[in-house]
């Protein structure tokens, strides 16, 4: 026996104006959601939070086209049967019978796998206005994107995406938290500049050269000059635009949803975004005299100090050239290498510059110096031969 029992609960009121932090939502094709955060504060000045961030499903997308296209083979034999059989008892008939069932099968499965990407997407959504403890979420108008004149393939790709699945679960997690959903118009939010409404002129991404598209979004301002992905760009368009128009907000009493339906040229020019001020995380207030710097500083082998002389006859290697023993490397000329000083040339042309220090032809290459041992004097027999 089963029993399928309605459950509700209490959840916070939605609100329609009021609000400072906003979450904005683009819509892509090959980036299935962009979004970010903007904040408006006291004087009216609207800045971004953060740099935004992307869903991106390109596994499930490909996934989802490999099925859609298995489905429309599977489509195109089972019609082709269907004329051949011409409603009479033909030798086919268990074969359409077996075509209907791999068509059930598929078409399942991709519902399947368009209600989890929903959920997904959804799921996501919501979790970044909850960390950005945005109460409210602009979503671009989806009917927007249904324009004609795009051609077969674009209007495949956007009729592809579950958009209209992914909004409705946006609003059934949003509700459970409070937070509003409200869809704005699309117009222009990709073609303006979000800081001057500038026209931007787009280009290949400069990190995906090789890639298809027009993602790159470059302002030609002199002033501003601002440029980054065309989505980031557009979901800056999308939150500015509805907290601008936030009063404007309609509430469809037939189907529950929250939209602004048009756009105020007086509120539209003042709908960009400022660029955050940079603050100085570091005081550099001068608090007593300079440290006088050397201008010529010790090679940087010289800066680490050299290991302690060992106790032992074997250790550790000094550092460098310079002995831990000595504090000063002295010249050649004061080595005591009388018998192993190079004498200096007088003919030939070539005139070493060590050669006259006694430091050999390398100016630094040196002998190690000798150590001098008393040699006790021996008398010498005048009678013998030696």
């Amino acid at each position: 026996m089963r029993a399928d029992l309605a459950y509700t609960h209490a959840v916070p009121k939605a609100h329609r104006t009021g609000h400072t932090v906003a979450l904005g939502v683009d819509w892509g094709l090959n980036t299935l959601l962009s979004a970010g955060t903007v904040q408006l504060n006291g004087e009216g000045r609207i800045t971004a939070l953060g740099a935004g961030a992307q869903f991106r499903a390109a596994g499930v997308l490909a996934k989802q086209h490999r099925l859609r296209r298995l489905s429309e083979r599977l489509h195109t034999k089972a019609d082709h049967y269907m004329r051949l059989i011409a409603g009479h008892d033909h030798q086919l008939a268990p074969k359409l019978d077996v075509l209907r069932s791999e068509i059930q099968h598929v078409s399942n499965r991709r519902s399947n796998l368009n209600d989890a990407l929903a959920w997904a997407a959804a799921r996501w959504t919501v979790d970044q206005a909850i960390a950005a403890g945005a109460t409210v979420i602009y979503v671009e108008d989806l009917r927007s994107m249904e324009a004609g004149g795009m051609g077969r393939t674009l209007n495949t790709r956007l009729s592809q995406q579950v958009r209209g699945q992914i909004a409705d679960r946006m609003r059934h997690l949003a509700t459970e938290q409070g937070i509003t959903v409200v869809t704005v118009p699309a117009r222009n939010t990709s073609k303006l500049c979000p800081h001057c409404l500038t026209p931007l002129r787009h280009r290949k991404a400069p990190d995906r050269p090789t890639i298809a598209g027009w993602k790159w979004a470059i302002c030609p301002h002199q002033d501003c000059r601002w440029q980054s992905d065309r989505d980031h760009g557009a979901w800056r368009r999308i939150a500015a635009r509805g907290l601008t128009h936030q009063a404007t907000t309609a509430y469809d009493h037939t189907s529950g949803h929250m939209a602004i339906r048009t756009v105020l040229d007086n509120l539209e020019a003042n709908a960009v975004l400022t660029p955050t001020p940079k603050t100085n995380r570091k005081d550099r207030t001068k608090t007593g005299p300079t440290r006088p710097r050397s201008t010529r500083p010790a090679p940087r082998r010289r800066r680490a100090p050299s290991p302690a002389r060992p106790h032992g006859p074997a250790g550790q290697r000094p550092e460098g050239h310079a002995h831990t023993d000595r504090t000063r490397l002295p010249r050649a000329a004061h080595r005591h290498q009388g018998v192993n000083t190079t004498s200096t040339p007088t003919t030939s042309r070539h005139r070493p510059r060590g050669a006259a220090l006694g430091a050999g032809f390398h100016l630094h290459a040196h002998a190690s110096p000798p150590r001098w041992e008393t040699i006790p004097e021996t008398q010498s027999n005048p009678g013998s031969p030696s």
